[in-house]
Formats: structure tokens, C-alpha cells, sequence
């Protein structure tokens, strides 16, 4: 079955370049997520979070798995900040969709302070979904069009939370 999650954590750009190629991982767009207006643009996006949308296979992965791989590649202990990004569009969000994406959620969380790879709390916000506004096409795979450009996305450890 394939299933879509809805992760913030800065910069659309290099988060959509990490996902991409995951085991599982059937196709990644860029978006907005949790803010004021319909139909966002990126110059005019009040509230939302620049978000990507993951449409996964859970045969091959899962939520959790997608999770403990997120919180790895962006910092999540910084409040609206990921790297020279600063603003609530560069929050860390996770869109959960159901009480049991909640609940993972809150899960993958609680081990991810507990593994002290961070030296402080995890920031991200837990925020129900509302709607996703797929980005301008020139936003999408952006850094396979421009290899180069910026990004503040990496894997900061190999070792899993889970």
C-alpha cells in the first residue's frame, strides 16, 4: 500500500534531495503546509512551513523508519532556524494525518532526545494536517537542476533512533 507523510525542516530544496532516492521512496514533492492562506507561493507563503511530501511504499518502508531518517539529515532542536534559514517557514513539523502517526511521532521523539546525539531537546512541532499546497514547478527537484545550490541538509549520524 502506499501511504504519503508531510515533513518540515527548513529548506524544501535539500530535504527533497535526500528523500528522493530512499528504499521506498515512490515520489517527493515540495509544498506548504500549516499556514493562513490558500494556494501559497513562495513569496507569499504567511504561517506555512516549507514541507515535502513523501509517497512511500510500506512494503519496502514505514512511517517510523521515514521519521528516525528525517530527524537524521536537518537539526531538530532549533525553533524556526536550519542553518542561515531563519522564520517559521523553516520550522521543524511533522504533519501527522492520524492518532497512530501521532503517536509513532511522539515516539520516535521521546528516542531521539533519549540517544543524546543533540545537545538539546528536540523542537519539532506536532501539527495535524490540514492541506498541502504543491510549490511552483521550478521548487521541485531543485538541486537536480541546480547541483550545487544550497543546502543545510546532511546525514549528521548513520546510527538509527529506532
Amino acid at each position: 500500500m502506499h501511504r504519503t507523510i508531510y515533513l518540515a525542516g527548513g529548506c524544501f530544496w535539500g530535504l527533497e534531495d535526500l528523500f528522493r532516492d530512499l528504499p521506498g521512496v515512490l515520489k517527493t514533492e515540495v509544498g506548504y503546509c500549516g499556514g493562513l492562506n490558500e494556494h501559497p507561493t513562495y513569496d507569499h507563503h504567511p504561517g506555512h512551513a516549507e514541507t515535502i511530501a513523501i509517497t512511500y511504499d510500506e512494503k519496502v518502508t514505514s512511517y517510523e523508519k521515514l521519521l528516525d531518517y528525517f530527524f537524521r539529515i536537518h537539526d531538530p532542536t532549533t525553533l524556526n532556524r536550519q542553518g542561515n534559514d531563519v522564520g517559521s517557514s523553516y520550522r521543524s513539523a511533522i504533519f501527522y494525518q492520524t492518532s497512530d502517526q501521532l503517536k509513532t511521532a511522539k515516539k520516535v521523539i521521546v528516542k531521539v532526545n533519549k540517544s543524546n546525539i543533540y545537545k538539546n531537546p528536540v523542537a519539532t512541532t506536532l501539527e495535524a494536517f490540514k492541506y498541502f499546497f504543491r510549490a511552483e514547478e521550478e521548487h521541485q527537484k531543485y538541486l537536480l537542476k541546480h547541483p550545487g545550490g544550497y543546502t543545510c541538509h546532511y546525514l549528521r549520524t548513520s546510527e538509527s533512533f529506532l
